[in-house]
């Protein structure tokens, strides 16, 4: 299995805007964007979140919110603000909000089927009444 990218459109919340070629990560909770980016669109920290690396480390990384657009459709998601080495990640939460699943076969991201279960079991419905013959 090859690496994915995809052109990302990203949005601050005072409107600045920059496209970025992102790293699909089927494996990574949060995107990430390296500190260049996410300073260009003038992101501010709201947190400062524990993560641990593939090796077992353990680091702290500040995160924001950010506006993620993709083929027409938007959505909010959490970002790690990352450091200037950082690679840029599309991770699972921005793209369930963005109702996107990765196609492992042809490398795209393709729209979910979003399944609703209902609150409570459907009922049957009545019948049909047998008119008279």
């Amino acid at each position: 299995m090859g690496f994915v990218y995809v052109p990302m459109l990203l949005k601050s919340a005072e409107g600045k805007t920059r496209t970025v070629d992102m790293l699909v990560d089927s494996g990574a909770v949060w995107s990430c964007l390296p500190e260049s980016e996410w300073k260009a669109l003038g992101l501010q920290p709201t947190r400062v979140c524990q993560f641990t690396l593939a090796d077992g480390t353990r680091i702290e990384r500040k995160v924001s919110d950010c506006r993620f657009t993709y083929e027409g459709v938007e959505a909010p998601s959490p970002v790690i603000l990352g450091e200037r080495d950082d690679v840029a990640l599309l991770g699972v939460v921005t793209l369930e909000s963005l109702a996107l699943v990765l196609n492992p076969y042809d490398r795209t991201l393709h729209p979910m089927r979003a399944l609703l279960a209902p609150l409570k079991p459907a009922t049957k419905a009545p019948a049909a009444a047998h008119a008279p013959q």
